[in-house]
């Protein structure tokens, strides 16, 4: 029996667990506790200075709840400190002295996976890092569930053989 070719979520998956797992190894290396998914945080505090949850989201392009998860957890790592907002549901996240301390070691991470991002893309037919811009922008045009419902409603109309 065959086995069934792996569908885009799981190469997705796939892909990703692969460049996190080497990127956490590279930062466990150097001696940082470091998660690869702090780092988008990380960048635009660097970026913006203390901000909401909601700012970072927009910041990042990526959703509230995900940004509140890894605020939540860099909290607890004390990597950013947190404080109330304007109104008593929003939350300021400001970075920590710890992570302030750890920008520097970083930085050299972040020059060494730029250049093995570079590297990876060298070796593909289109580079990675901008098929993913585009697949982001097409998206953001039609999301997934859009073209889903329309392939399910288009597979609908058609008749049975």
């Amino acid at each position: 029996m065959a086995t069934a070719s792996p569908t885009l979520g799981t190469l997705m998956r796939h892909l990703v667990e692969l460049l996190d797992r080497d990127v956490e190894a590279a930062y466990a290396a150097a001696g940082l506790a470091w998660r690869p998914r702090n780092t988008p945080v990380l960048r635009a505090l660097m970026e913006l200075g203390p901000a909401s949850i909601r700012a970072l989201s927009h910041e990042i392009g990526i959703t509230h709840s995900a940004v509140s998860q890894t605020v939540s957890q860099m909290a607890k790592d004390g990597l950013v400190e947190l404080r109330p907002g304007a109104d008593a549901r929003e939350r300021i996240v400001a970075l920590s002295a710890k992570a302030e301390a750890m920008i520097p070691a970083l930085r050299k991470q972040w020059a060494a996976t730029n250049a093995a991002a570079a590297q990876l893309d060298s070796e593909l037919s289109a580079p990675l890092s901008k098929i993913a811009a585009e697949a982001i922008e097409a998206l953001t045009r039609k999301p997934f569930g859009e073209r889903m419902r329309q392939a399910a409603q288009a597979q609908a109309a058609k008749p049975e053989p």
